[in-house]
Parts: C-alpha cells; sequence; structure tokens
C-alpha cells in the first residue's frame, strides 16, 4: 500500500474535499491518481481514507468497508445472473437504499468493480449510480469511473462516462465545467476525439450557450482535433436557435466552403430562421443554394418561405412560390394557408383572405384550426370591422375550437383602438370565465389604446390591478408608458419610469433607448442623449439606423455638425446603413451651416453610389441653398437624376418656397422648366408665383410666362388661376 503522507502529499487522502475544475489542486489530483494508484489502490486508500480521518472512528470505517464490500457482491451477482440477456447500457435491480450509500463509497465501488470485474460490471454500477439525483451530480463519480476505464484500455466507454457527465452537468448550468474536464482529462489518457468534443458543442447549442461552444470549437483546433460536418451544423443551428442570423451564416458559409454537404434538416432550418427574422432575400439564395446542392426543398421549406414573403409584404411572390410549389408536388396544408390569409390581411385586402379562408373551412382536407381563425379575426380588427370578427369568434366556438388567450387579445385590441372599452373589458371578463386569465399583452393592449385616448388615469388603474392579479409590467408596458410621457414632453415622468424599470430587474431594449434619445434629441440635449446612446452600447446592446438618424438629426439642430458626421461614420462599425433619412438629416445639416459642397458630395455618395432617392425635403433644401447663391445650374442639377413624377413634385415645391421668399427671379426660371415638362400647370404654384411677382412689382414675368402658357393651349386654365 502507498504510505499514507504520500498520499497525503499528493492530495489523494482527502479527494472527498471539493476541487476547482481550474484548481491547481485539480491537476494535482489526477496526476497523483494516474501515476500513483490502480483502482484497486483507489479503492484501498478510500478505505484508509475512512480508517485515518478519526483513530475513533474504526468501528464507522469497519461499517463502511463491509457496506462496499456488499455492494460490490450484490453488483456481481445481479450482472452475471442477468447478464445473458441484458441490453445496452447495462442496468442493475439492486437491493441498495441509495442513502445508506456516500459519495465515497460509490466512486470507491465503481473503481473497484473495474479493477476487479471490467469496464461492463463498472458501467452498470455507474448507470445505477448516477440514475439518483445524489450522485447524477458528483463530478469526480464521473472522473474516477472513466480513469478506471481508461487504465483496462476501454476509450470507448470512457467516452461515454464523459457524454453522460456532459448532460447531466448541462441540467444544472454546469456545462463549461464539465466540458473544461474533458479537456483536461487528455493528460490522463482520454483521447480527444471530434466525437466527444462535438457532443459538447451540440449540448453548448441545444441550451442556448453558443458563446461557450464558439470557444470550444476554437480549442478542438488548438488540440488538433478537426471539426467535421456535424461540428459546423451545430454551430450553425445553435446561432439559428438564438436568432443569430448573421453569425449563423458566417458558419454556414465556412461549412460550404470546407466543403461539407448541408443536410435538408439544417438548410430548413436556416431558411425557417432568416424569414422569421426578416432576411427573406437571404432566405431564398438560401434556397436556391438546397437546389444547387441536389437537395429537393420539402413543404417545410416552401411554406417558410411563403410566410417569410408575406411577413415582409410580398403577397404577389408569396403566391407565385405558392404555384411553384404546387407544380413540384407538393400541397398547401393549413399553416401555407394561415400564412397567406396573414399575408393578405396585412396588406388590407380582407376579403381576398377571407375567400381563401372559406376555401380552408369547405375543405374536406384541411379545416382552419386556432391559429388561421384568429388571423382573420386579426385582419377584420385591423380594419375596425369589429362585428365580423366577432361573428368569426361565434363560428370558431360553433366548430369546437377554443379561443385562447391570443384570439381574445385580439380582439380585445381590435375593440380599444376602436375606442369600445366596454366591450374590451366584458371580453377579459369572458376569458376569465373559460379559463384564460388576461396576460399581460391582453393588458398591454388595452392601456396602450387607453393611453392615446388620454385617459391616464384608467391605464394606471388598470396597470395597478394586474399587479394584483399577479401579472407584472414587461417591458413592452414600461416602453408604451414611457412613450406616452415623451410625446407628452414630460422628462422627469420618462425618466422616473425608465429607472423604475430597471430596477425592477427588466432590461430596456434598443427600441426603448431609441425612444428616449429621440425625445432628448428633439429638445437639443445632446448630453442626456450620448449618455443614453453610450449606456446602450455599453450593456451590448447595438444601435440601430434609428438610434444613429436621431442623434445625427439632434447634432444637426444643435448645430454640432462635427458630431453629426462623426456618428455617421461610426454606424458602420453597428453594422447599420444609412437609409435616405439619415443622410436627409445630415445634408440639412450641412446645409444650416453652409457647407454646400460637403452637402452637395453626401448627396451624390447618396443618389449615386448608394441608389438611394434623397427624400423631397432633402431635395428642396439643397436645390434652395444653391438658389439663395444665384446658382441655377447647380440648383437644376441637383434635380436632373430624378424621374419625371418626381421631378415635378420636387419644383413645384421649389417655386412655392422660392416665392414665399420673395426670390421670384429664381421662381421664375424654375417655373419656365416647369412648364416645359408639365403642360398641367399646379394651380397652387402659379398662384404663389402670380402673387409674388405682383408683390415684388414683376409684372412682367408674369407676362412671359401668361405667353408662354398661352401657346401651349393653357390660356383658359391661366384666367382660372387669376380669378383665384
Amino acid at each position: 500500500m502507498v504510505p499514507y503522507l504520500l498520499l497525503k502529499s499528493h492530495g489523494v487522502i482527502r479527494f472527498h474535499q471539493k476541487v476547482s475544475s481550474t484548481s491547481v489542486l485539480h491537476s494535482l489530483f489526477y496526476s497523483s491518481l494516474h501515476s500513483l494508484l490502480s483502482p484497486r489502490m483507489l479503492c484501498s486508500c478510500a478505505h484508509q481514507d475512512l480508517l485515518l480521518t478519526s483513530p475513533s472512528s474504526s468501528s464507522s470505517a469497519s461499517s463502511s468497508e463491509s457496506l462496499v464490500r456488499t455492494v460490490c457482491s450484490l453488483v456481481f451477482e445481479s450482472f452475471y445472473e442477468h447478464g445473458h440477456r441484458m441490453q445496452f447500457p447495462p442496468r442493475l435491480n439492486l437491493n441498495v437504499d441509495s442513502d445508506s450509500l456516500s459519495h465515497e463509497q460509490v466512486t470507491t465501488i465503481v473503481a473497484s468493480l473495474a479493477d476487479e470485474g471490467g469496464s461492463m460490471v463498472a458501467l452498470s454500477f455507474f448507470y445505477w449510480a448516477i440514475g439518483f439525483s445524489k450522485f447524477r451530480h458528483f463530478l469526480r463519480f464521473y472522473i474516477v469511473c472513466a480513469m478506471s476505464l481508461i487504465s483496462n484500455g476501454n476509450l470507448e466507454r470512457a467516452h461515454e462516462v464523459m457524454q453522460c457527465m456532459l448532460w447531466s452537468f448541462s441540467e444544472i448550468g454546469r456545462l463549461k465545467e464539465a466540458g473544461d474536464m474533458i479537456l483536461d482529462m487528455q493528460n490522463q489518457g482520454l483521447m480527444l476525439t471530434t466525437h466527444i468534443l462535438n457532443s459538447v458543442l451540440g449540448i453548448a447549442c441545444e441550451i442556448n450557450s453558443v458563446e461557450y461552444a464558439e470557444e470550444m470549437f476554437e480549442e478542438m483546433s488548438h488540440r488538433g482535433v478537426s471539426p467535421d460536418s456535424a461540428s459546423y451544423r451545430s454551430m450553425v443551428v445553435g446561432h439559428c436557435r438564438s436568432g443569430r442570423v448573421s453569425d449563423a451564416e458566417r458558419w454556414l458559409g465556412e461549412m460550404l466552403d470546407k466543403g461539407f454537404v448541408v443536410d435538408n434538416a439544417t438548410l430548413t432550418l436556416i431558411i425557417s430562421t432568416f424569414c422569421e427574422k426578416g432576411f427573406t432575400n437571404r432566405a431564398f439564395w438560401f434556397f436556391n443554394k438546397m437546389t444547387e446542392m441536389g437537395l429537393s426543398p420539402n413543404l417545410i421549406n416552401y411554406t417558410s418561405l411563403i410566410h417569410g414573403l408575406c411577413k415582409r409584404g410580398s403577397v404577389k411572390k408569396a403566391f407565385e412560390m405558392l404555384e411553384e410549389m404546387v407544380s413540384k408536388g407538393w400541397k398547401p396544408n393549413v399553416y401555407t394557408h394561415t400564412a397567406l390569409i396573414d399575408g393578405l390581411c396585412k396588406k388590407g385586402w380582407t376579403e381576398k383572405a377571407f375567400r381563401l379562408f372559406l376555401k380552408l373551412v369547405r375543405s374536406n382536407n384541411y379545416k382552419p384550426n386556432v391559429h388561421t381563425y384568429t388571423t382573420m379575426i386579426s385582419g377584420y380588427c385591423r380594419e375596425q370591422k369589429m362585428n365580423r370578427a366577432e361573428m368569426l369568434l361565434g363560428k370558431m366556438i360553433e366548430q369546437g375550437l377554443v379561443p385562447n388567450t391570443n384570439t381574445y387579445t385580439t380582439l380585445i385590441d381590435g375593440h380599444c383602438k376602436d375606442g369600445n372599452f366596454e366591450r374590451a373589458y366584458q371580453l377579459m371578463d369572458s376569458m376569465r370565465i373559460e379559463g384564460f386569465s388576461p396576460n399581460i399583452c391582453t393588458y398591454n393592449a388595452v392601456i396602450d389604446s387607453l393611453l392615446k385616448k388620454g385617459r391616464l388615469p384608467e391605464a394606471y388603474k388598470l396597470i395597478k390591478k394586474a399587479s394584483c392579479e399577479g401579472i407584472r409590467s414587461d417591458k413592452v408596458t414600461y416602453t408604451i408608458l414611457i412613450s406616452e410621457h415623451c410625446k407628452k414632453d414630460e422628462t422627469k415622468g420618462a425618466l422616473m419610469l425608465f429607472n423604475k424599470m430597471v430596477k425592477t430587474g427588466l432590461h430596456p431594449d434598443m427600441y426603448l433607448y431609441t425612444t428616449l434619445i429621440a425625445f432628448f434629441c428633439r429638445h437639443k440635449r445632446m448630453k442626456e442623449s450620448e449618455m443614453l446612446f453610450e449606456d446602450a452600447t455599453r450593456v451590448g446592446l447595438v444601435p440601430t439606423k434609428e438610434t444613429y438618424t436621431s442623434m445625427i438629426c439632434g447634432y444637426c439642430r444643435a448645430g454640432n455638425i462635427t458630431s453629426a458626421t462623426q456618428y455617421f461614420q461610426r454606424m458602420a462599425d453597428h453594422g447599420c446603413a444609412p437609409d435616405s433619412f439619415t443622410y436627409g438629416a445630415l445634408i440639412s445639416g450641412l446645409c444650416k451651416e453652409e457647407k454646400l459642397d460637403e452637402a452637395r458630395r453626401l448627396y451624390d455618395a447618396a443618389s449615386i453610389d448608394k441608389g438611394l432617392s434623397p427624400c423631397e425635403v432633402t431635395r428642396v433644401t439643397l436645390a434652395y441653398e444653391y438658389c439663395k447663391r444665384e446658382n441655377f445650374s447647380s440648383a437644376m442639377a441637383i434635380l436632373e437624376r430624378l424621374e419625371k413624377r418626381l421631378w415635378i413634385r420636387t419644383v413645384n415645391t421649389l417655386v412655392r418656397k422660392l416665392c414665399n421668399d420673395k426670390k421670384v427671379g429664381m421662381a421664375a426660371l424654375f417655373f419656365h422648366k416647369l412648364v416645359d415638362k408639365d403642360r398641367n400647370v399646379d394651380r397652387v404654384t402659379m398662384a404663389a408665383f402670380m402673387t409674388a411677382c405682383y408683390e415684388s412689382n414683376k409684372y412682367g414675368l408674369v407676362s412671359d410666362l401668361s405667353e408662354r402658357i398661352g401657346k401651349t393651349g393653357l390660356a383658359l386654365q391661366t384666367q382660372e388661376i387669376r380669378s383665384l
């Protein structure tokens, strides 16, 4: 037997003490076990530990040894008695009370069984023990069992024990500890394979711990383990389930670059996720990629794409996809039709949606379900056709379908928007009678409408009632209230609610931060806006295009064009692409500071390089600034790339603005160009021009224009304008 002092110096004698998986003691524990002890010696050490812990405990130690020997005998007896008909994994029926065994005893037993009876006998006891929660999350039990199997040369079963450890510890949020332990076991003879590390990746992604999955994937390369298609698939699936579309696309790209084949199930998930998140174009790309790879799109793929198209408003394209699906032999089911009904309703085509709904009602194969009815009810509520919505609710109940909370909430929201709060409250009572208690979404629908109707006290009373029912206000509730305070310029109330929200443990999202940032920007309170912006990024939120546009508008209003430009340049850091409104805000700010050259370059970048169509305000603002400088050609060049309809509308607005500022000479130049392009002279523009000319005593300009109009056959129209 190994001398007591030697064992103690290596930390074995106290191996029942908790040892951190990252500590030096941990490494000492493994190295000492591996180099000094066989499983038989480990068993002996455990007994010795019991004997040496206290001189007065010899009787209890003897009792413990007796129990260990008894359990070992029972395991051997049960295993060999039923071994010939036992299936894997081996299971035992031991007449032993698990509460009578300590953690140290089960560790001793499994090591002894592996040494004396072999791997399968030890595994039979291992599976019996982890069936009890007492031992299921005892880390050292897994380690000793695995090391015993490694000593027997049975690496396959050692990996099996490690996989059990992964699942067991992921149940209690300790996956990282278990995963790191597997990496440490490499030093004890456990061969790290792609299969075992894929298990870590798969479980990490399954429990939405993609950050740790990425760490483990990187560790695979460092340790010389080659990732395979299953490794990449886990990463793609994990990021899809977490809603991280860009990361999922990145991992899928790497997978394809490595030459791995993507299976149909993975691509189905990708397409569904991308459509759900609004990236329908990318979903189409992957859909086409699927076809190129020889995979046949199925009903779920088509339905996901149809749903994505309807969600973004491309209903016509969705029906084209439906035709393609049918041509390929796939029959649309109730979910396909429900997606189309939803798309039609959101476009305001409820009658077309209802005709499709009736088709389902008359179908022998697919009848409308609760979700279909709710979708159709939502369409009628959106158009304030509440009688039809109520009629559908009655039909739904007649068909034996039970309205759910979402159905009731949809109807309640519709009645509230229609101002019929009495019926909304009746429906809330009906929910309770039917066993569907209103949830926070139901209350939020009523609260939002009450605030929009100016019934603030009633809204707060309803919040209090919800609280009494045990329903806590959520982020949506606070966002509704804060937005209402912002609309009324009630800074103190908005900030008080924001602080209360944070104190209750609710984390504001980027939408709420943007709401507050926009509020302070409107009031040129850029210090507060900047603090909120930095606070959002510090907690890991990603500013949106709207967030940046608000900041840029605020700085332009405050005359700080330098800071506005800096925020414009920072947009790329967060993957935000400026739109026409963002460009317009900065261009207007530059014009205000009389930086026309910079404004013009930005305008050209938006319209030429980015292919954006600057809004009318931007076009008029920039052209007007050139007009103020009597630079007609530059002003006209701003507008020359516009299509005819937009050009006419913009020039009409510009002429009226010039007339309002008594710049009738420049207005006349534009008006003549306008007559060249549009025979139907706008009456309001003509009246404004004539009024400005008369007030400026420039009657000649009116005569010239009248003569031109007369030549084009519009003299009668001119006389009508003069009579205004």
